[in-house]
């Protein structure tokens, strides 16, 4: 009889720390963390597409025909300014220039004559003006067969690396032919449009005069290694697009960067005393975003907020709450308007570094 009646007394007490526990363990199941908005300085990177192009990319063309006897340089081949590219046949163009030497040095002694007479009383003046005009015509001509003759001769107008060969070696140039690309990449333009309301805060915040810097991200997603600076905008919006080219002009030392890449560009826009709260303590309802507030009650309220701008796991709110609100963080489907709720304060600053904020 008396084990009968320890065992009860055991089951009784057993029972009775069984359902301490579980209610302890659905106490802890139900509190909920919140935490606070956080207002500080901060950076967002906005993202254009871009076109890179060299600063002076020209076609290189034939300005005489003849046939094309020489290709000294390769594709892809950096050249000197002034050096010697391609050499048409010359021969034609330097026989027109023997033959103009001849006339002219004919015509230069046939004015020597006429003004040995004319001092002489012996000729009128005009024969030797019209002997001086017939010199002077034979040394126009003189030079205009040596520039024919230079012409055959095409050199490089700057340093920079050639391009794809449209011609081979031995065919017949016709005047105005493409030969080649020639590119200058010491320095290079990137291309990005930008929307008019982006347009608008940019000339807003710029009245300075200041040039703003922006950085290149390359199709390999790694960053190109200098950054660049915004130096011209173009004069008209597109009216399709609603967009306007901005121009970022990067140095381009080791030469990485060619005419024709792409990339993006990305431009950091510091943001002050933004107000701060974690992507996953919001909700979607019809396109709105809205949190959980906790009143003095420990109840929660819905309230809808603006969002001004995201980074990664991150909203920056332009309106709807302030730093003194308590939001809940994490449990928003397992609670609905006006629950009352236990909850845990967890703070901003710890969620933040959790979520990897990168901020100045």
């Amino acid at each position: 009889m008396k084990k009968v009646f320890m065992l009860l007394i055991f089951c009784a007490l057993s029972l009775n720390i069984s359902c301490h526990k579980k209610e302890k363990e659905k106490s802890e199941a139900t509190k909920f963390l919140v935490t606070n908005p956080v207002q500080k300085d901060t950076l967002i990177t906005k993202d254009y597409v871009a076109q890179v192009q060299s600063s002076r990319h020209i076609e290189l063309r034939a300005q005489e025909r003849g046939y094309l006897q020489k290709i000294l340089v390769d594709e892809g081949q950096f050249v000197k300014k002034g050096q010697l590219l391609f050499q048409i046949m010359p021969k034609i163009y330097e026989a027109e220039m023997k033959r103009a030497q001849a006339e002219a040095n004919y015509a230069e002694i046939e004015y020597k004559n006429t003004k040995r007479l004319a001092d002489s009383n012996v000729v009128a003046q005009n024969e030797l003006a019209m002997a001086k005009a017939k010199l002077d015509k034979a040394n126009a001509e003189l030079d205009l067969t040596k520039v024919h003759l230079e012409f055959t001769e095409i050199r490089a107008p700057f340093d920079g690396i050639i391009d794809k060969f449209h011609v081979r070696l031995g065919s017949l140039i016709e005047d105005g032919d493409l030969l080649t690309n020639l590119s200058d990449n010491s320095k290079m333009w990137v291309y990005y449009n930008v929307p008019e309301a982006e347009y608008l805060d940019y000339k807003s915040k710029k009245d300075d005069g200041s040039l703003s810097k922006v950085n290149l991200l390359m199709p390999n997603n790694k960053y190109f290694n200098y950054s660049g600076v915004v130096e011209t905008i173009e004069a008209d919006f597109n009216n399709e697009t609603g967009n306007i080219p901005f121009r970022a002009t990067f140095p381009n030392p080791k030469g990485l960067l060619r005419h024709g890449e792409t990339g993006n560009i990305h431009v950091s826009i510091p943001m002050l005393n933004a107000m701060l709260i974690p992507q996953k303590a919001t909700f979607e309802v019809l396109d709105k975003k809205y949190v959980y507030v906790i009143t003095k009650d420990n109840s929660i309220k819905s309230r809808e907020i603006t969002i001004e701008a995201e980074i990664p796991h991150i909203y920056i709110v332009k309106s709807g709450i302030t730093e003194s609100d308590k939001i809940l963080l994490e449990g928003l489907r397992l609670v609905k308007e006006n629950d009352k709720i236990e909850y845990e304060m967890v703070k901003s600053t710890d969620v933040l570094s959790q979520l990897e904020l990168y901020a100045e």
